[in-house]
């Protein structure tokens, strides 16, 4: 499979696409992405922030609180957001960067596969699955059952690694491979870059992905070389001559697959190794990129001394401070931006031997990170909307005891992630999905005429409308927001005022205030043309007899339409 063919497709410029009848108005991108004909045409060039990486000082409250995890977990709740708010920077920072224990690995959490129950253990054991679809599922599911339980930064670098190393699973030999992928990305998720790079170098998933077990001294395969400095570590500069760049040229792309050769993977011990016979041992001249340097025969060591000579280029910092920085912060980066807050963090970075902690910390504790343009101007990944809506007003999820009923309910989420373009564990192509380095649209490809009805369907099937809600096997259960449930966790007084209501759902699942006019629609979807104090008689009513049908559903009917208004609304899609 050739993995860059996308990269060489001549793409119409924005103005041109414009101009092309489309169904429902949109462009194919590419592996199930569009563009809309409303997104960018151009990025501005003006600064967006003048503040730069000195530590925030300003005022710290719920609102703070609630722009940090949203940008660092996913969806956070009411509690935690309001925990973080009554706690100082520092302590919420220290809880956010506290990395958990290793979880237990997946086990097969779908029936069909007669000699993998379920329950059964299979990253470890022999491959019993002969295509692998119901273990690469059962890994899809168990990660997002993380994504839902774990409440550090963690999991959005363990998928922002994902983004930045790729590897598709539908494109590895093993299930088992893609599980030692992510277990690697887990374990660095806030380790060292430079180490990462030399362990994803040599790791069976991305030798098999990017055909490192079939280069060899006699037929170099390139694949990885060039993937290892365009996109995973010093990236692009300016082009310097045909297929050359001020980074990088032709001449070390070939120089780094000669010394890679030599590694393969072994399905039997689910490893790699190296073999010397297929090793080229002759000298590798690099280019004045790299200081026409030369690295001669070091055997299986080789591969470590190439990782030095890439990180030694101050590009290469600055390179994952960008990618970084659009993850976690906005797209754009002016010149301002890039001086002020690229050029120190990259800086940062070298002269701690490329640990990433410090820096991302100093970043999310920054000046501009709080920055009030930078609060709610990201448009949700289909992973960070999907997640964020099941935990931002509960969505009780089947007992660990219902093994194949949770599984299957983690794997709906990664369904309704596929439909709305973001497919846990298969990217698109080798540089990872486009929202993150497609310019000029960026995050506005996540939303087009065939994402934003999945995202309508997905949050109304949640919400539970007209009785929706989304039922696995046997009819044995219901996935559903517990919506009464999480008023009835709210201060008594303010669950029995609706304007106080009101402001609360607003607090959680948005990261800015609406104006009058929006708010008082609000106020209609819950009570229509009644007055105030109705919903106080209906929701005390309630309370008094909360087995009473008539009363439950009286609540209930009208909660779910105002989560559903407020879900269904564009600022709900912003973090």
């Amino acid at each position: 499979m050739d993995r860059r063919a996308f990269l060489r497709k001549p793409v119409a410029p924005v103005a041109a696409l414009l101009e092309q009848p489309a169904m429902g108005g949109d462009q194919p991108l590419g592996k199930g992405e569009t563009i809309s004909k409303f997104a960018n045409k151009e990025l501005p060039t003006a600064p967006r922030s003048l503040a730069g990486i000195a530590p925030y000082a300003g005022p710290w409250g719920p609102v703070q609180a609630g722009h940090l995890l949203r940008r660092a977990i996913f969806g956070p709740t009411r509690n935690e957001i309001n925990t973080a708010a009554g706690q100082s920077l520092t302590r919420v920072l220290d809880g956010l960067f506290t990395a958990p224990g290793v979880p237990p690995p997946p086990v097969m959490g779908f029936s069909g596969v007669p000699n993998l129950p379920v329950g059964s253990e299979f990253v470890t054991g022999p491959d019993d699955d002969e295509n692998g679809f119901l273990t690469r599922n059962s890994i899809r599911s168990w990660w997002v059952g993380h994504m839902l339980q774990n409440t550090t930064i963690v999991e959005k670098m363990t998928l922002f690694w994902h983004n930045h190393f790729v590897t598709e699973f539908e494109g590895i030999a093993d299930s088992r491979f893609s599980y030692r992928y992510v277990a690697l990305l887990r374990e660095q998720a806030l380790g060292n870059f430079k180490q990462l790079a030399k362990d994803m170098t040599i790791e069976p998933a991305m030798l098999s992905y990017l055909n490192g077990t079939d280069n060899s001294a006699d037929a170099p395969n390139e694949n990885y070389g060039r993937e290892l400095l365009e996109l995973f570590t010093i990236g692009k500069g300016p082009i310097s001559g045909p297929g050359n760049y001020t980074t990088y040229t032709e001449s070390d792309v070939q120089a780094a697959a000669r010394v890679l050769t030599g590694w393969q993977y072994s399905e039997e011990n689910i490893n790699s190794f190296f073999t010397n016979s297929r090793h080229e041992p002759g000298p590798k001249q690099f280019s004045s990129a790299f200081g026409n340097r030369v690295i001669t025969n070091q055997g299986d060591q080789e591969y470590k001394t190439l990782i030095d000579l890439i990180f030694d280029r101050p590009e290469t910092a600055a390179f994952l401070v960008r990618k970084l920085y659009r993850w976690f912060i906005y797209y754009v980066i002016d010149a301002t931006t890039e001086a002020n807050v690229i050029q120190p963090l990259a800086a940062q970075l070298r002269q701690n031997g490329y640990n990433v902690a410090p820096v991302l910390r100093t970043l999310l504790a920054s000046e501009h990170f709080f920055d009030a343009v930078n609060i709610g101007c990201m448009i949700k990944s289909p992973i960070d909307f999907a997640i964020g809506a099941a935990r931002q007003i509960p969505v009780p999820f089947p007992p660990d005891s219902e093994l194949e009923a949770l599984y299957n309910s983690w794997y709906w989420l990664v369904d309704s992630t596929e439909r709305m373009q973001q497919y846990i564990g298969d990217p698109p192509n080798v540089a990872g999905w486009s929202p993150y380095w497609r310019a000029p649209q960026y995050y506005e490809i996540w939303i087009n005429a065939m994402t934003l009805p999945e995202r309508n369907i997905y949050t109304d099937a949640l919400i539970y409308v007209d009785g929706l809600g989304i039922d696995f096997p046997n009819g044995s259960y219901t996935l559903r927001m517990e919506v009464i449930e999480w008023v009835r966790s709210l201060p008594a007084a303010t669950a029995a005022d609706c304007n106080l209501l009101i402001n609360e759902v607003i607090k959680l699942l948005l990261a800015f205030p609406l104006t009058a006019n929006q708010v008082a629609a609000l106020k209609r979807t819950l009570l229509g043309t009644l007055p105030d104090f109705e919903w106080t008689v209906e929701w005390q009513a309630f309370l008094a007899d909360p087995t009473n049908e008539e009363t439950r559903m009286a609540v209930d009917n009208k909660l779910r339409a105002l989560v559903r208004q407020v879900m269904g609304m564009a600022e709900y899609h912003l973090a």
